[in-house]
């Protein structure tokens, strides 16, 4: 890890882990002296509405998460990934690497906007019981087709980075990407149980993956603090059973 001299500020909503949880993951991954503003700060929330509202210099973000680094405010999560990443030690040092890192940042970006639309098929603006019934069909649909595609070329990605033995999705050593990725696997094991049960007999490089970010000392150090907050029914990763796959049938001895 590179020694970070300029102090992260992350802008975040309180109370769930949300897109800024990638960012954390980075932050506490890499050892670095971060403020989580909302959360921290007496008057945090109001700060980070301050920016949003174009209020404070710098660039003017469009949504949280964002960070204030220095004087540049760097917004959108693969984005802050990929400015923050290379400074921690934590990218690709090889110009195509990082590209591909990005690819892959932003492949998985696509995909917590679809896990997100299966309870909000509508609009983020309505609440989840005023579409139900979308949100019922959309969930089918992305439990059947969408979860499997995007979990299964994860795995196929593994499967041809032969440079690391399939351990990490770029490269020979644990990038930014690792860490999301782990982030979406329990992510889906917490907001589809049912489903994952099902998938991830045929996902093992994927799973090792995220058991070899899980055992990672300062990961598994985050993992059990309370900076960790627990997933809950205002992030983008919502338990409801009916938009669950059905149970698996336990197998008869």
């Amino acid at each position: 890890m590179r020694k970070h001299r300029v102090a992260i500020e992350l802008y975040y909503w309180p109370g769930i882990q949300g897109r800024g949880e990638f960012v954390r993951l980075l932050l506490e991954d890499a050892g670095a002296a971060y403020a989580d503003v909302a959360r921290q700060r007496k008057n945090g929330l109001r700060d980070m509405l301050r920016f949003l509202e174009g209020e404070e210099p710098g660039a003017l973000p469009f949504a949280a998460p964002f960070v204030k680094v220095g004087k540049a405010v760097v917004s959108q999560t693969a984005n802050v990934l990929a400015y923050l990443a290379p400074q921690l030690g934590l990218a690709p040092k090889d110009a195509a690497r990082r590209a591909e890192a990005s690819q892959i940042q932003l492949t998985l970006a696509d995909f917590v906007g679809e896990i997100h639309d299966t309870h909000h098929p509508i609009a983020g603006s309505l609440y989840y019981e005023d579409q139900k019934a979308a949100a019922k069909r959309r969930a089918a649909d992305f439990v059947k087709q969408r979860m499997p595609k995007y979990l299964g070329w994860l795995e196929k990605v593994l499967e041809r980075n032969r440079s690391s033995g399939g351990q990490w999705l770029v490269g020979s050593a644990c990038t930014y990407v690792d860490l999301s990725a782990f982030q979406i696997v329990e992510g889906l094991r917490y907001a589809f149980p049912n489903a994952m049960a099902r998938l991830e007999a045929k996902l093992p490089r994927v799973i090792a993956l995220r058991d070899r970010v899980a055992a990672r000392p300062r990961i598994a150090r985050y993992l059990k603090s309370k900076r960790r907050q627990p997933f809950n029914q205002m992030g983008i990763f919502r338990r409801y059973p009916e938009l669950d796959a059905p149970a698996p049938r336990s197998r008869r001895r």
